[in-house]
C-alpha cells in the first residue's frame, strides 16, 4: 500500500459567524483546509466569489483560461469569480490545503496591488511560516464564533495580501535588484511627501524615516523623477493652495497656507506668484470673476 493510499483523507469548513453586507470593502466569508483523496478533482467549475488556495504539502494541478498549473508546497493559487476552473489532486503525493473565500468592493483593486490577477494566478511563498499561519488564525477566528471574528480575517486577508505582494516583488524578473529597490525607495517617498505635505515635515525627516542618507535619496529621487525631493514638494503644496484658492472661497489666503504646509503666509504667497506669476488673492478674484461671467 502507498503512502497515498495510507493518509487518511479530510474535510473541514467554518463560515464567517457575522451577517454578510454587500456593502463591505473586504469580507472573508469561509475558511477551510482538505487533506485530499489521490486524483480528487474539483470541477471543472464556476464560482461567484475569490478563492485563495494554499498548499501545505503534496503535490497537484490548477488548471484556468486553458493554463494547467504543477503546484506543491508553499504555492498559492487564486481562482476569480466566473472563471472556469479545475484542480486536481497528484495521485501519489495528494495534496493538503488551506483556502479562504472572501468578496467585496475593494476585493479586486486590492488583489490587484498584491499583484494577483487574471495575468497573475499563482505566487510562491516557498518554507514561508507567517503565510500558512494567517490561513489558519482566519478559520480559528471563525471557530470562535467571537465578537469581532469577521473583522480579525479581514486583517489577517490584508497580511496575506501584503505578503504575496512582497513575494511576487522579489520574484519579478528583467531588472536589476538595485534599479527596483530604487524605484520602490522613490515611490514611498512619493507617498511620504503626499500624504504629510501639510505637516512641517523637512526631507531630513523623510530620509531618517525611509532609512536613507539625505544626499543619497535626493539624488535618487532626481533620477527616477527628474526634480529634486524639495522642488517636488513645493510643486505640491502649491498645487494644493491653488485647489483650495478655487474651491474654498471661505478660506483666508492665510489659513490655505497654513493648510498646505507654509508656516509664513509671505513666504507662501512670493513662492505662488513666482509659480504662477499672479498673487494668491489675484489669482482667487480671476476664478471668482470667471465663474460669475459663466
Amino acid at each position: 500500500m502507498s503512502s497515498a493510499e495510507k493518509r487518511k483523507d479530510s474535510y473541514y469548513v467554518v463560515s464567517n459567524p457575522s451577517a454578510p453586507s454587500k456593502d463591505r470593502s473586504l469580507v472573508v466569508l469561509f475558511a477551510g483546509n482538505s487533506q485530499t483523496k489521490p486524483g480528487h478533482k474539483p470541477g471543472p467549475k464556476v464560482v461567484d466569489y475569490y478563492l485563495l488556495h494554499h498548499v501545505l504539502s503534496g503535490r497537484g494541478t490548477y488548471t484556468c483560461a486553458g493554463q494547467m498549473h504543477e503546484l506543491g508546497p508553499g504555492d498559492t493559487f487564486l481562482i476569480e469569480p466566473g472563471s472556469l476552473v479545475q484542480y486536481t489532486a497528484d495521485l501519489d503525493a495528494p495534496w493538503q490545503y488551506r483556502w479562504i473565500a472572501f468578496e467585496g468592493t475593494a476585493a479586486l483593486s486590492l488583489l490587484s496591488e498584491a499583484g494577483l490577477g487574471s495575468r497573475q494566478l499563482i505566487v510562491a511563498t516557498g518554507r514561508s511560516r507567517l503565510v500558512p499561519s494567517l490561513f489558519l488564525q482566519v478559520q480559528e477566528a471563525f471557530q470562535t464564533r467571537a465578537t469581532g471574528a469577521s473583522l480579525k480575517a479581514a486583517g489577517c486577508l490584508h497580511l496575506l495580501l501584503a505578503e504575496f505582494a512582497q513575494a511576487l516583488q522579489q520574484a519579478e524578473p528583467g531588472q536589476p535588484a538595485a534599479e527596483t529597490s530604487g524605484a520602490r525607495t522613490v515611490q514611498q517617498a512619493v507617498q511620504y511627501l503626499s500624504a504629510q505635505y501639510a505637516e512641517p515635515i523637512t526631507i531630513e525627516l523623510m530620509a531618517e524615516a525611509l532609512g536613507y542618507n539625505r544626499a543619497y535619496l535626493s539624488t535618487m529621487f532626481k533620477a527616477h523623477t527628474g526634480v529634486s525631493p524639495v522642488t517636488f514638494l513645493l510643486s505640491l503644496r502649491l498645487d494644493k493652495a491653488r485647489h483650495l484658492l478655487r474651491e474654498r472661497p471661505e478660506l483666508t489666503v492665510e489659513q490655505i497656507a497654513s493648510s498646505v504646509g507654509f508656516q509664513d503666509p509671505l513666504h507662501f504667497s512670493k513662492q505662488f506668484k513666482r509659480r504662477y506669476q499672479s498673487s494668491p488673492t489675484d489669482y482667487r478674484h480671476s476664478v471668482l470673476s470667471r465663474r460669475g461671467e459663466g
